[in-house]
């Protein structure tokens, strides 16, 4: 069965402009008041009042009139879709302030309505916002009944005309023209106009509205564009006051980490490089980027890198607002657990190297690697990898040690046996390596050999010069 919820934001254009709260702030549109905050409201300030009426109203006390910003309202919805994506795959943003969530399909995986609702309000109020909710069949019912005041998990045991009857038509505002006729007919709510018959009110009302209402009430289908998961990630945390230690930062860090690993799990990717922005009060941002020299979605990773990071900064002003952004995202890879050995027990390698290098820094930690050469003397080099690529096309050198000689050194030979401190015999081979012939040309057999105490060597035949050398010793 459909279920939709709809999270109407009400004071989003608010809560998207920076403002402080021990005075009265309106968000004004066109000389207009879009919203207040509640020292407004008491004042007695309300929607769609004139800028006018405001200072009116406010007489002699400070007021903040602030022009409204509707390019972050937007980005700061499609924030909310980013983290709404964890909670289902179908939704869709609706008018200018609401998400429209299809949680029908979604609830035994929270084991019930309740407790899904309980994560969708913990999810919202850790993000700083508040929201009106709305719970129906239909996503337009949903909008609707969050302007209702019942209670939403136990309120859908109700017929849906019944809830719907109480609310005043003036909520269709998209219909004005004809909810002015409707109103001056002495048609008032919802439930006025659902109990006329149908063919009448659509040659009253028009094909437009009665489409509405059709969808409203499950009669006819409502086609919506589904929201789709953006190729990078970008989120942010307003404090609401003046943060002058690094540790405070360390909070709200937290909780868009956990934003970020969270919509990199439900989209299968992950990310080796994070970038933080810091907003301060006078508006200037400082970049701090932090890179993992692997891949992944490890929030606790993520956040002790970041602490790291954070308390080499020297803040010279407070700071107001944290940004998060990730854009190289790659395909999810599967990690390898072995079976016996509990990652409790010992830090993985990367681990170490990401804490290494974000306090001493990328230049300072050097790695042993291979390159796609032929000669064994070339394959293998040291290299500072800052940027943290992972070497996923490595040679296979299973049967040659990892530690070559400076030079290859020659091996002495008596009676058709060969010595280096002891006598050597052969175990594998050969493995013949020809290479730079268009310089000087080399030609070479490699084997295994071995002493009588075990010990297990990389020797060569050079076949133009008929010499053996060894090469390597194996650990």
């Amino acid at each position: 069965m459909s279920l939709w919820l709809c999270l109407r934001f009400a004071q989003l254009p608010l809560q998207c402009l920076s403002h402080t709260e021990d005075q009265p702030v309106i968000v004004l549109a066109g000389q207009r008041v879009v919203c207040a905050n509640d020292c407004a409201a008491t004042l007695g300030i309300q929607a769609d009042m004139t800028s006018a009426t405001v200072r009116a109203l406010a007489g002699t006390d400070p007021v903040q009139l602030l022009e409204r910003d509707e390019t972050a309202e937007q980005r700061r919805l499609q924030q909310l879709c980013c983290w709404a994506y964890s909670i289902t795959p179908t939704l869709h943003t609706w008018r200018k302030d609401c998400l429209q969530l299809e949680i029908g399909g979604c609830l035994n995986l929270f084991q019930g309505l309740g407790a899904l609702l309980a994560e969708v309000r913990s999810g919202i109020g850790k993000r700083g916002y508040c929201a009106q909710y709305g719970l129906a069949p239909t996503a337009k019912a949903a909008w609707l009944l969050s302007f209702a005041d019942d209670d939403t998990a136990a309120a859908i045991q109700h017929p849906l005309e019944e809830r719907l009857a109480p609310l005043p038509l003036r909520l269709l505002d998209d219909f004005s023209p004809t909810i002015d006729s409707l109103r001056r007919a002495g048609l008032h709510s919802l439930g006025d106009i659902l109990a006329l018959p149908p063919a009448a009110l659509a040659r009253r009302c028009g094909k437009a509205f009665t489409h509405f209402l059709q969808q409203m009430l499950g009669q006819l289908e409502d086609l919506q564009i589904h929201y789709q998961p953006p190729t990078t990630f970008s989120d942010e945390y307003w404090f609401g006051y003046e943060v002058k230690a690094n540790a405070e930062l360390l909070p709200a860090a937290q909780l868009l980490l956990q934003s970020l690993c969270r919509f990199l799990r439900n989209t299968q990717l992950q990310t080796s490089e994070i970038t933080w922005q810091l907003v301060g009060i006078d508006h200037r941002v400082h970049e701090v980027a932090v890179r993992s020299t692997s891949s992944h979605s490890d929030w606790r990773n993520w956040h002790q890198l970041t602490r790291i990071r954070f308390e080499q900064l020297q803040l010279t002003n407070s700071v107001e607002g944290l940004t998060l952004t990730s854009r190289q995202l790659h395909a999810g890879e599967l990690d390898s657990i072995d079976l016996f050995s509990p990652a409790s027990q010992r830090e993985p390698l990367a681990a170490l190297l990401d804490r290494l290098g974000s306090r001493l820094g990328l230049q300072a930690i050097e790695k042993i690697g291979y390159r796609d050469e032929h000669l064994p003397e070339l394959a293998l080099h040291i290299s500072n990898d800052s940027a943290g690529e992972a070497h996923g096309n490595e040679p296979d050198c299973a049967q040659r040690p990892f530690w070559l000689m400076p030079q290859p050194q020659l091996l002495r030979q008596q009676r058709q046996q060969l010595y280096w401190k002891r006598a050597l015999k052969l175990l594998y081979g050969p493995e013949r390596i020809e290479d730079n012939w268009w310089q000087e040309a080399i030609s070479r057999d490699y084997y295994i050999a071995t002493d009588d105490l075990g010990q297990h060597y990389w020797i060569f035949r050079d076949r133009l010069a008929q010499q053996w050398y060894i090469h390597g010793v194996f650990a």
